[in-house]
């Protein structure tokens, strides 16, 4: 009786024994993710026809860029116009006030979006602040202000990095890569 229950204990052994060496010993490496980008830093417009009114701005990360997202009003066909560049100081528009910004770099942004109803002269409501803390490459975000239909804004940035500004649909896209 003993060796039954041993020669059957072997097989189990011996079968377990098989079974484990189809098993991979080693998880398989995520895919690398390819960061290179040709975007550059110089300055970025994209011209439009029809004045847009902007309804949100929000924030994400990425692996390789942080994302600033503008939402505006109107259809998708309507290009929303626009104006990105570096500058070294901030300026409101139209006091040529200096308004503090965090970072290394400064990215003004101009978008052909009044901030109050051209048919009543009244204020649009104010849109909300966006929390970049903890953003890779972002490092503080604020409107500033604007006049004579448009709406200006100011991006810190840890460094001056390449960054692309596209639409899609009704929202206007700045991403900010986090190398060269």
């Amino acid at each position: 009786m003993r060796r039954i229950g041993t020669a059957l204990a072997a097989m189990i052994l011996a079968g377990g024994g098989l079974l484990a060496g189809t098993v991979p010993a080693v998880a398989a490496p995520a895919a690398a993710v390819d960061c290179a980008v040709t975007w550059g830093s110089l300055d970025k417009t994209g011209d439009s026809v029809v004045s847009r009114r902007l309804v949100d701005v929000r924030a994400g990360q990425h692996e390789c860029y942080d994302r600033l997202v503008f939402d505006a009003q109107g259809t998708a066909a309507d290009p929303i116009g626009y104006s990105v560049r570096y500058v070294d100081v901030l300026h409101q528009d139209p006091s040529d006030v200096v308004i503090p910004i965090k970072g290394g770099a400064i990215l003004e942004i101009s978008l052909f979006s009044p901030r109050y109803d051209p048919a009543t002269g009244q204020p649009y409501p104010p849109l909300p602040a966006v929390d970049v803390t903890g953003y890779r490459t972002f490092r503080e975000f604020k409107f500033t202000g604007g006049s004579e239909g448009y709406t200006q804004a100011g991006l810190g940035v840890r460094a001056r990095l390449p960054f692309r500004v596209f639409q899609t649909a009704n929202h206007l896209v700045v991403d900010v890569a986090h190398t060269w």
